[in-house]
């Protein structure tokens, strides 16, 4: 009996152990991650500016624009802040909506898509790119765009402008604007025409000729749309490869063989990974110029950090190279250290045997001329 309740505390304590051990071990791998949230957008207090509380954002009233929110998660909407602010009690009022996005690009076509023709700016400028119109101001900084309405005045730009130094930076490719408005030629260009796109809805909406639905953008196409003055329309489509690109080539080439003449002097042409076409309003001459003058450029940024293995291989290489020049060194200078010594020595030994330092050594000399001579040994006097 006695065995048996010693049996059964046994493995009671067995039993504790193993459950001791497991909860130690699930407590060990389990880890706590703190996320700090971002920073907000648009600060509370600029100045004398003061951000109003319980200000509702346009993208909870019940008119929003669907399409709009399709548009802006086309461009790769991240986030947005809406704020008004009033300076003092009785000043003025501005409404400000900040949008981030993942990338420069997503916040260029973004701001392609608010910019409205007629808007131009003078001011002293805000952000990468800034327009205002009748309504406010519209600028884009990095990855974010900001839109205020409101009057337009000195202490409106001062607010922005305090807002646009407070919005993130973002460095490397994602802070790089697109490559592809470049690429639009200058003479007769309406700069205010300029669309750019990143999806089907986005470029329908900014007047694109062609079905969105063909063009591709699920393989991560881009999309620009530019009228020439007095001419008119320049389609121009950049892919991720030269395959896909002549794939929509002839995807593009189908529909306008189906719709004829109605899209005007059509001129087609594929260089690389960009696909140009006119439309419109186009002498032939002039269509066929504008798109043979124009030549995609490639732009490399290398931005990764060499593996720890190369940077090891290169102090390796260099080590090996100072040793084999240092040695070189040594060995050159006690060369000459020991040709000073040994001929130092042999002028010492010729001086103490009264023997001139600098003589040539001794050699035999076979006189051809038959007449006896007298040996002299070196030092001693010639016979008069």
């Amino acid at each position: 009996m006695v065995q048996r309740r010693s049996l059964h505390r046994t493995r009671q304590l067995v039993l504790t152990l193993v459950a001791g051990m497991a909860v130690t071990g699930y407590a060990q791998d389990t880890k706590t991650t703190l996320v700090e949230p971002p920073s907000p957008l648009l600060p509370q207090q600029v100045g004398e500016w003061a951000r109003q509380p319980d200000t509702p954002s346009p993208a909870t009233n019940a008119n929003a624009d669907p399409k709009t929110d399709t548009i802006l998660t086309e461009d790769g909407l991240k986030r947005e802040e809406h704020g008004v602010y009033r300076a003092g009690n009785t000043g003025p009022s501005v409404a400000v909506t900040a949008r981030q996005f993942v990338d420069a690009t997503g916040a260029h076509a973004a701001y392609s898509f608010y910019q409205r023709p007629g808007s131009n700016y003078r001011g002293t400028g805000l952000g990468n790119e800034t327009s205002a119109g009748a309504e406010g101001y519209l600028f884009r900084s990095g990855t974010s765009v900001v839109e205020a309405r409101g009057a337009r005045s000195a202490k409106t730009e001062g607010l922005l402008s305090a807002i646009e130094a407070r919005l993130p930076k973002v460095a490397g490719p994602k802070g790089l604007p697109p490559l592809l408005p470049t690429y639009l030629p200058e003479r007769g260009l309406e700069r205010e025409s300029v669309k750019y796109a990143l999806g089907p809805v986005s470029y329908e909406a900014m007047g694109g000729v062609l079905p969105g639905a063909i063009l591709g953008f699920d393989k991560a196409a881009e999309a620009i749309t530019a009228k020439y003055a007095g001419r008119g329309l320049l389609t121009m489509l950049l892919y991720p490869t030269p395959q896909i690109a002549g794939d929509r080539l002839r995807a593009i080439e189908d529909e306008v063989h189906k719709r004829g003449a109605s899209d005007g002097t059509v001129v087609l042409r594929r260089e690389g990974a960009l696909v140009l076409m006119t439309s419109g309003a186009w002498q032939l001459a002039e269509a066929k110029a504008l798109v043979e003058g124009i030549h995609p450029r490639t732009e490399v940024t290398w931005n990764k950090q060499m593996p720890l293995e190369f940077h090891a291989e290169v102090r390796k290489t260099y080590s090996l190279l100072s040793s084999i020049a240092i040695f070189c060194g040594f060995g050159a200078l006690g060369a000459v250290v020991l040709g000073l010594s040994l001929g130092a020595g042999r002028a010492a030994i010729r001086v103490l045997q009264g023997k001139p330092a600098a003589t040539e050594p001794e050699f035999l000399r076979i006189d051809l001329s038959g007449s006896p001579a007298a040996i002299h040994s070196d030092g001693a006097g010639q016979q008069q």
